[in-house]
């Protein structure tokens, strides 16, 4: 086990993938994936819609409510040849994505470009009835463009064109063009915010009928956004993890979703996705931060990717943390926390907030592999290996697994 996350070589979070295993469409019925249980160090198997059964009454889950945009655009040069815009997040974005995203007549993005060598003319143009939308090459930045984007009818907002020019951003590694079933299914029952660019995958799993049986149970529910970013695909390009810059994601967090967390110190929580796992994990950081400095401000709150492996926590409860947010939200008059996480979970970090992770399975030499084994430690390869075994299909529309932390 690494001292340090930064010491870390990828190579050992590595296994072999093959494509079949791939699931490349969802399944009919979105509860119906199959179930991998891991608690007390054993693996048991079942269905998705069968969840609350191996949930304690009187259990926390944290859901992301994230909305994910139809982000990707394809233009066609005068040659016809092909041209992807993937709209990543405004170029002055202060979190506040909603208002970002209802803007009228012009707006200015951070984008990838997709065959930007073909993009020879000032202007490219998309049509579609009465609506048209233009992009122009504002700046060329490293890894991404700046593109102003300017449309008519005006009173359009740009979430309303991106609704009709745009497509939904599914993952590359599935291999095909998104199609129209695809602006539901990558999408959760419960989305309300727009500002992914890519699904939190772990909640496409719910149905309605399995809230109903959770609700049953006396199983509780909380709620937080955080907007997942097209860095979520990253890989991990270097020999050890010192080299890899973590993406930071924006996140927004209300007063009543900490006062639940407050209310379940020495309960269990449970997060739904790694990103509510990564947005609970940084309030508790936060929350120490503002500890030792009640009169910082929110970028000094912030956490960025090594930080909480040098922070002290002299064994602060999850309660004192999220009471000392709680403070610092009164005292700077705000009810919901906006800012940003660039928080990396790996070994050997251990979960302060979370008890248990629900999430699908990963892409080899990924971040989100590395934050899997810091809850279950080396058993990740013997999960992952039965779950190879025991054809359980992977990534974003594949089955899903309940993992306690170690």
């Amino acid at each position: 086990m690494p001292k340090h996350p930064s010491e870390i070589s990828i190579n050992a979070f590595t296994y072999e993938l093959p494509d079949e295993k791939i699931a490349k469409f969802p399944l009919a019925e979105r509860d119906r994936s199959k179930l991998l249980v891991y608690k007390d160090g054993s693996i048991t198997e079942s269905v998705f819609e069968d969840l609350d059964t191996f949930i304690e009454e009187d259990t926390l889950l944290v859901f992301n409510e994230t909305k994910v945009i139809q982000a990707r655009l394809n233009f066609l040069n005068q040659k016809g040849q092909s041209i992807e815009i993937f709209c990543l997040e405004p170029t002055k974005c202060d979190g506040d994505l909603h208002t970002a995203l209802n803007v009228q007549i012009n707006t200015r993005w951070n984008c990838l470009i997709g065959n930007l060598r073909r993009w020879k003319t000032p202007e490219l143009v998309l049509r579609k009835n009465d609506t048209e939308l233009r992009v122009q090459l504002a700046a060329q930045q490293k890894g991404y463009g700046e593109v102003d984007f300017f449309w008519s009818p005006e009173h359009l907002t740009f979430a309303e064109i991106l609704e009709i020019f745009g497509n939904m951003p599914i993952p590359p590694y599935l291999k095909r063009e998104s199609e129209s079933s695809d602006k539901t299914r990558y999408q959760t029952l419960y989305s309300k915010k727009e500002g992914s660019v890519a699904a939190p995958t772990a909640g496409l799993h719910f149905t309605e009928r399995l809230f109903h049986k959770l609700k049953d149970q006396n199983i509780k529910t909380a709620s937080l956004t955080l907007h997942v970013g097209a860095g979520t695909f990253k890989p991990v390009k270097s020999a050890t993890m010192e080299g890899h810059e973590m993406h930071a994601e924006w996140m927004e967090v209300g007063i009543a979703t900490i006062q639940k967390l407050i209310d379940q110190q020495n309960k269990t929580s449970i997060a739904v996705g790694t990103t509510s796992l990564r947005t609970i994990e940084t309030l508790y950081w936060m929350g120490l931060k503002a500890l030792a400095n009640p009169n910082a401000s929110l970028s000094e709150l912030e956490i960025k990717q090594w930080e909480v492996y040098d922070l002290k926590d002299e064994n602060k409860s999850t309660a004192d943390c999220f009471e000392a947010m709680l403070l610092w939200m009164k005292k700077n008059g705000t009810d919901r926390l906006i800012c940003q996480t660039q928080i990396l979970i790996a070994p050997p970090y251990q979960l302060k907030v979370a008890s248990g992770l629900i999430t699908n399975f990963h892409q080899p030499q990924s971040t989100l592999l590395l934050l899997v084994a810091a809850v279950v430690g080396e058993r990740w390869k013997e999960i992952y290996d039965y779950a190879l075994g025991h054809k359980f299909r992977f990534l974003s529309y594949g089955d899903s697994s309940l993992l306690f932390k170690q």
